[in-house]
């Protein structure tokens, strides 16, 4: 008799701009994602993915514009690419208020934070949300954010990975050494709220940060938030190998994640992590009807408001490489040591030839770099079954597509399918976040994390 599957990981890829991924999508009649400065717009959308039984909404951010394409942000601020923004923390609470079950991923870049107010900010909002907080950790890579914190330029792509390991681990003693459990006694009679024995201060003087300070949180529900990370260069898989517990691989087709998937999980084997320590997602962009008439309707109808030449404005920045300096037909040449490298690698055709930005153009039909899975709810779970067997993938971050119908779409009419094949929970488990995913009792990073080999011992 097969054993039981496990349930897929769903979670909706957004951001709080009106243009997220797939761009020029703003401008269909039913698109509502300009209200994104509105609270209603956020709380329906929470709302529906709890529907679906969603296991979070993931919210991307980025702190700076896109300004390589042509030395200027004019094309990225003409298309709404990703600007204006807002952060996306903000929306948390309001959220979680209106909501029991979904957890909230929050982007959070670290050359633009500082450690002391970022591990209150998280603590805080995993005290509101009574444990489904999760840190999205990005080391960061535009120039004109560094700029905007008053660098000349972002930090060398090794050197950014090299602090971030730093900031991690002064975050986590932060979270998991300041306080013990029983700290908090709340003593009405002797007028005692805290025990002063059981806080201690952490004390750090390292290359990026000093910091003398209690962390001024008691412990949350999770501690340290749910870890996301998305890093496919050999020092990003490092990273990602000693911290991550949800790792984003990028969508590259079946055969060249799985590839990525093994290598994860050989890199996992190597810091000693066991391999069921880490979940895999990665990107889909889904548009669904009734019919595959319908769903394949639905999508021309949404090729027609889509702008793939706003995508390559995103992408040069993502590569640190300016494509308007180039014809249609002229192969590309490689980007930036420093940039994404992802992003970089996939610069390479079929054969290893270089791409030309006619043929990025025809990867990008709905404005975004992703091939869209099109079809009938039994097509779009066929696929969905083909990446979990065959390319070891947990989960899936859903692209937006039209807002909200895409997602309304998704839940109405796949969730279902999805169900009936096992693929998707039928109910929530109980928990924080952590313990919806790894299972229960585990609401707290496991001992053998690098994040709490230092946990006082007062800790569970």
């Amino acid at each position: 008799m097969p054993l039981p599957r496990r349930p897929i990981l769903l979670n909706a890829f957004d951001m709080n701009t009106p243009s997220h991924l797939t761009h020029g999508l703003w401008r269909h009649p039913r698109d509502r994602a300009t209200d994104y400065k509105r609270l209603p717009y956020w709380l329906d959308l929470a709302r529906t993915l709890e529907r679906g039984l969603f296991d979070g909404l993931f919210l991307a951010d980025v702190t700076g514009v896109y300004d390589v394409w042509g030395g200027s942000p004019e094309a990225a601020l003409r298309h709404g690419i990703q600007v204006p923004i807002n952060d996306p923390a903000v929306l948390v609470s309001a959220m979680a208020s209106v909501t029991r079950h979904l957890g909230f991923g929050i982007t959070a870049t670290i050359a633009a934070e500082a450690p002391h107010a970022f591990a209150r900010r998280m603590s805080t909002l995993d005290h509101l949300s009574e444990g489904r907080i999760g840190w999205n950790i990005v080391t960061g890579f535009l120039d004109s954010s560094a700029r905007a914190q008053g660098a000349a330029a972002a930090t060398g792509h090794d050197r950014r990975y090299d602090l971030a390991d730093e900031f991690m681990t002064l975050v986590y003693r932060l979270w998991e050494e300041s306080w013990d459990d029983d700290a908090v006694i709340a003593d009405r009679a002797r007028g005692t709220y805290v025990d002063p024995a059981r806080v201690r201060a952490i004390r750090h003087a390292g290359e990026g940060w000093r910091l003398d300070a209690v962390h001024p949180c008691e412990p949350s529900p999770q501690r340290t938030p749910l870890l996301f990370q998305a890093g496919a260069s050999a020092r990003g898989t490092a990273f990602a190998a000693r911290h991550a517990e949800v790792v984003f691989v990028p969508n590259q087709g079946l055969a060249a994640t799985a590839a990525v998937v093994r290598k994860l999980r050989a890199a996992l084997a190597e810091a000693g992590r066991d391999a069921d320590a880490v979940r895999f997602v990665t990107t889909l962009l889904v548009v669904t009807g009734p019919t595959e008439a319908e769903a394949h309707a639905r999508y021309e109808e949404y090729r027609r408001y889509a702008q793939p030449e706003a995508a390559l404005v995103q992408f040069s920045s993502a590569i640190g490489h300016d494509l308007s300096r180039h014809g249609l037909d002229d192969a590309i040449g490689g980007g930036s040591a420093d940039a994404i490298q992802s992003s970089v690698a996939s610069l390479k055709g079929p054969g290893g030839a270089p791409l030309t930005p006619r043929a990025l153009l025809a990867q990008m039909p709905l404005g975004a770099r992703h091939v869209p899975v099109v079809g009938t709810p039994a097509q779009i779970a066929d696929t969905i079954e083909a990446w979990v067997s065959e390319a070891g993938i947990d989960g899936f971050n859903l692209v937006r597509t039209v807002s909200p119908e895409g997602l309304e779409h998704f839940v109405d009419l796949v969730v279902p399918e999805l169900q009936r094949r096992g693929l998707h929970k039928r109910a929530y488990a109980e928990g924080s976040w952590r313990e919806k995913i790894f299972g229960p009792g585990r609401a707290r990073l496991p001992s053998y994390h690098t994040g709490v080999r230092r946990r006082t011992s007062a800790s569970p």
